[in-house]
């Protein structure tokens, strides 16, 4: 994948042993020198570098990480764990949008329907895909989907990657809000298996529509709330200044979510993040992601309603003693 040149202020060490090593290799290949003994101990010490600077990221890093251009985006995990996807566009109402993808695909063989929120790699992608932020069109497209899933008794799977849903005017005249309502209301009453993964940036209703799932699932690095931090910052503090401030209190992160079971499961990326490694970060996933459809499968359409319906209403549920 070609992102776009990105470099968090955190990463600055690992970036600089990085070209350290890199010009060790330029220097062995221009002089034709053996450097093996001198290369392995800084690629160890790299590697036990992005490990501790990644294990202590607070909540405004896990956004830049969860935001990184480079990061695997819905198309890209489409690519690496489905065969034979067959993408389905349009809404059937006003036109198709393409922040949103979706299709046909076997997954391990399993005839299923995958949704996701697809970000752009360049500005030109970008501006048709809206930065991932869907349309009214995009949501009513992916209930569409979901229906036909239903109808032939195939899971949903579906990937989460947007700041939100789009906010601009046109959104709001063709219903935005409508379109979104109706996605929670009939996914939570959907006859098939819904599997939901939050693979980068999970922002507002925007994603939640995408989201009843019976088992909403959430890479190490991905973030998920209500607003995004520079959003809520402009709210409580008139300034997205406090954007880091803003991150601590939304509680967006991965493990604060599984500690508050608004999520079943926290999926490992590779040491530095799933844009060192988009192989390795869809390998982790395809191993959880597995696991949780074969058992949903089991389930008979009745009792998965009746499930995800008490999962729903279990959150924010609190005990005193």
């Amino acid at each position: 994948m070609a992102g776009v040149a990105f470099q968090a202020e955190f990463e600055k060490p690992i970036l600089e042993l990085e070209r350290q090593i890199a010009h060790l290799r330029r220097l062995a290949e221009d002089r034709k020198l053996d450097v093996t003994e001198e290369i392995e101990p800084l690629e160890a010490k790299l590697e036990l570098l992005r490990r501790d600077i990644y294990a202590r990221l607070t909540p405004i890093q896990k956004v830049q990480v969860a935001r990184h251009p480079d990061r695997p985006y819905s198309n890209d995990y489409i690519r690496m764990l489905f065969t034979d996807f067959i993408e389905l566009k349009g809404d059937r109402l006003f036109r198709d949008d393409p922040a949103i993808v979706g299709g046909w695909a076997r997954y391990h063989g399993q005839p299923v329907v995958v949704v996701g929120q697809q970000k752009g790699r360049d500005a030109k992608e970008n501006l048709l895909r809206m930065f991932g932020c869907a349309h009214p069109e995009g949501y009513r497209k992916a209930l569409r989907l979901m229906h036909m899933a239903e109808r032939f008794h195939a899971p949903v799977i579906s990937l989460v990657d947007t700041m939100g849903a789009y906010p601009g005017i046109g959104a709001e005249e063709r219903g935005q809000a409508s379109a979104i309502a109706q996605n929670l209301e009939e996914m939570a009453a959907l006859k098939t298996p819904i599997i939901t993964v939050i693979i980068g940036e999970g922002g507002s209703g925007g994603a939640l529509a995408l989201a009843l799932a019976d088992r909403v699932l959430m890479l190490e690095h991905a973030v998920y709330s209500v607003i995004s931090p520079e959003g809520c910052a402009a709210i409580l503090w008139k300034d997205a200044a406090h954007k880091e401030r803003a991150a601590e209190s939304l509680g967006l992160t991965a493990q604060r979510l599984f500690e508050l079971n608004l999520v079943d499961e926290i999926i490992q990326e590779p040491a530095g993040g799933a844009h060192t490694d988009p192989n390795g970060a869809a390998a982790f996933l395809d191993v959880a992601l597995e696991e949780h459809l074969n058992e949903l499968i089991k389930q008979k359409p009745d009792r998965l309603i009746r499930n995800r319906a008490e999962k729903f209403y279990n959150m924010g549920v609190f005990a005193e003693d």
